[in-house]
């Protein structure tokens, strides 16, 4: 990265006052403000009560669609401390995000989101919000035993996904490439072992994802530093006390998310030469990539918001080293005994022989969206309003992406960036393969669609700020969420 910077000074927050007069619906709050809030709960609530009408006898196979949760409002010790958290961040984070030096601002997101996601866990205690959430039976933990020999684990890796298969994996497992399992079972090789170092290195990294996608976004677009530097720190306060926060701790998704994260933020910074050696960047991106894709079959969808960095980046050069380091990562695998292919298509029809052979596809379609008005809160609703706007009538009779140079712009990287990401979770709606969890299975395309609060006025900030609290308070006071 750049040599450290110094914060952004009143004169220099005040430069793109002008560009936000001309901001469709720059008021503090905008009618169309509130139609976003109002119809993301409505969603919600309709998505609530038609899963509850049509779930006689669990055929949804949740005990609370269109969450996977059950009801049950109780207190623990975050109960205190997820609101201290959050009036803190709230009341002192846009002024602390303004000012901070650059370095400090990416190590205080990082701390600041480990501390909400800690606090909101502890809501269910220590042991049922931390240590015994990747403890369960259908959870990582449960084979790690079974990696005996890497040679026989990967040769046999697809063999033991199907139902029917002699000592078939968990559920857990078997949905994913065998790269989770062995980041756990390589934990444990290393004296790191049990349910309580899994969940810290699942948190760890799960915070990760603020300072990833800060770098990401103050790396790429046309302008001076402060100017670009400004659209991140506009969007740190939100991305530390989003609502997505709940599932981030302690999900193995949270892990995948910042994965994905960094591969991102190392393309940017190689893409736009904002670091010593570019092609290094480019490299260890394309490694984070390649295993992102042995992590989760998914992920593969990633390559929309890689797609759009490059292009705002205006820069292609990046690419064989990324695609090296995906095929090194691949070769890898391969040549253990894993192909990728086979281990999908295997899932597919274990996928199609549990809960999602029942699970209706037209319900799901539209509830999956119901659900992530929780993990984007109602700022990132009335957001994604305001950044939809944009792109379609950022000036009169001309959208944003038709107007030369203005996409990339700093603001117009927020908005390319937020809609990459909205397109990714589309296509893995309509793919089937989430039918129910996405508040958990999206966490990666989540926290990039959570950049368009940085649109939201500076007035309302700490209002906006508030009602994400109150989201992800309220979720985890009421229901025992699973994964």
């Amino acid at each position: 990265m750049t040599a450290q910077t110094t914060p952004i000074s009143r004169q220099q927050t005040g430069q793109d006052t002008q560009g936000r007069r001309r901001t469709a619906g720059s008021r503090a709050w905008s009618a169309g403000d509130a139609a976003a809030v109002a119809a993301a709960g409505l969603l919600f609530a309709v998505a609530a009560v038609v899963g509850h009408a049509i779930n006689g006898d669990e055929k949804l196979h949740m005990r609370w669609p269109p969450l996977l949760a059950h009801y049950e409002p109780h207190l623990g010790p975050g109960t205190v401390a997820a609101p201290l958290v959050a009036v803190v961040v709230a009341v002192h984070g846009p002024a602390l995000a303004a000012r901070l030096p650059w370095r400090r601002l990416l190590l205080a997101g990082w701390a600041a989101s480990l501390a909400w996601i800690i606090a909101l866990a502890l809501v269910n205690g220590w042991r049922t919000g931390v240590t015994s959430r990747l403890a369960k039976r259908s959870e990582y933990l449960t084979d790690v035993d079974e990696v005996t020999g890497l040679g026989v684990f990967l040769s046999t890796f697809t063999d033991r996904i199907l139902l029917g298969s002699e000592n078939n994996w968990t559920v857990h497992v078997a949905g994913h490439p065998p790269g989770a399992l062995l980041t756990f079972a390589g934990l444990d090789r290393i004296g790191l072992g049990g349910a309580t170092w899994a969940a810290w290195f699942v948190l760890l990294t799960g915070a990760s994802l603020v300072p990833a996608v800060l770098v990401t976004v103050r790396a790429l677009g046309r302008g001076r530093e402060p100017e670009r530097e400004l659209w991140a720190r506009r969007a740190a306060p939100f991305l530390v006390l989003a609502p997505a926060a709940v599932w981030l701790g302690v999900s193995a998704d949270a892990y995948f998310a910042a994965v994905a994260a960094w591969a991102l933020a190392l393309l940017a910074l190689a893409a736009t030469g904002r670091v010593r050696v570019p092609w290094a960047a480019a490299l260890g991106s394309g490694l984070l990539f390649g295993w992102l894709l042995y992590l989760s079959y998914g992920m593969v969808l990633m390559a929309v918001p890689a797609l759009a960095v490059l292009l705002l980046a205006g820069n292609w050069r990046p690419l064989p080293w990324v695609l090296a380091g995906m095929l090194a990562v691949a070769a890898l695998f391969t040549a253990g005994g894993f192909w990728w292919f086979d281990g999908y298509f295997t899932l597919y029809e274990r996928y199609y022989q549990g809960a999602a052979r029942e699970r209706p596809y037209a319900y799901f379609i539209w509830a999956n969206v119901a659900v992530q008005t929780l993990t984007l809160g109602l700022a990132g609703a009335a957001a994604l309003r305001r950044a939809g706007a944009a792109l379609v009538r950022e000036r009169p009779g001309r959208p944003v992406w038709r107007v030369p140079g203005t996409w990339r712009k700093p603001r117009g990287v927020v908005l390319v960036l937020v809609a990459a990401a909205v397109a990714a979770a589309l296509l893995a709606d309509l793919s089937g393969m989430s039918k129910a969890e996405t508040e958990r299975i999206w966490l990666p395309f989540t926290v990039w669609m959570l950049l368009a609060a940085a649109l939201l006025p500076r007035r309302s900030v700490r209002w906006w700020l508030a009602a994400q609290a109150a989201v992800a308070i309220t979720v985890d006071h009421l229901f025992f969420t699973g994964w």
